[in-house]
């Protein structure tokens, strides 16, 4: 049993415990290239929320891991077979509910842990805070946490090089070799904006690419994972202990 993690703790545990900071990992159900499996996103973000509470806790950090949210937004992938789309409508009512029982409990603080780039959960952050003006609540992309170049040769974005090597180190037995894999070759948008991202559009999934994946996954494996997953790990895990630690009446300098 590990107390930080509210689906292995049990009340006897938590009713006269104090919990001083709420992470909630939240990643998504849809296809990634041929070779991974349709919940990479919520295995990559539920073992590293776990590992960096685990560190975490070890530093006196008071906290407690909710379940990973396995749906995400999908709205760009709807033609993709049995991609799990929600809206972001849906996706705010169901935070705003966590937000309430957090609230109704006292835990004022709150990290969501994100780990698919279809989520954006900045809007539903700044509208919550209207509502529960007493709360703190960030999110923070762990994909986003460390230099991927400082680890991997190609980029991509989505099971690429670096989430084909991080499944290999966490999950290997669902991964196909990656002789099954596509190329993960992708089209750019012929706008030159939307390229240098100072102007954005969604990205229609299936005239993007053909395998799902958009990345060269090829020279993926486990040792970078690793290497990538404890790098990941030791900056969230500093994150959650700052937040634990934080006096959310005073927090600017």
């Amino acid at each position: 049993m590990k107390p930080y993690i509210l689906a292995e703790t049990n009340w006897k545990a938590v009713k006269d415990s104090e919990i001083e900071l709420a992470v909630l990992p939240w990643g998504a159900m849809e296809a990634h290239n041929l070779h991974l499996p349709f919940s990479t996103d919520n295995i990559e973000t539920d073992k590293i929320a776990a590992e960096a509470a685990d560190r975490a806790w070890g530093m006196g950090a008071r906290l407690i891991v909710l379940p990973v949210i396995p749906f995400g937004v999908n709205t760009g992938q709807l033609d993709i077979k049995i991609n799990i789309n929600i809206n972001p409508s849906t996706q705010y009512a169901l935070l705003k509910d966590i937000t309430d029982v957090l609230n109704r409990h006292k835990i004022c603080k709150l990290l969501i842990l994100n780990g698919h780039g279809g989520n954006d959960f900045k809007q539903m952050i700044r509208e919550l805070g209207v509502y529960y003006p007493e709360m703190f609540i960030c999110s923070c992309n762990w994909y986003q946490s460390v230099n991927t170049s400082d680890f991997f040769e190609n980029g991509g974005g989505h099971a690429d090089e670096m989430e084909t090597s991080l499944m290999q180190f966490l999950a290997p037995e669902l991964v196909l070799p990656l002789s099954e894999a596509g190329k993960g070759s992708a089209k750019k948008f012929n706008i030159k904006a939307l390229n240098e991202k100072w102007a954005w559009s969604e990205r229609k999934w299936s005239k993007v690419t053909s395998d799902t994946g958009i990345g060269d996954p090829s020279k993926a494996n486990p040792g970078k994972g690793e290497n990538f997953f404890k790098a990941v790990v030791l900056k969230i895990s500093d994150l959650m202990i700052e937040l634990s630690k934080a006096d959310i009446n005073d927090i600017y300098e």
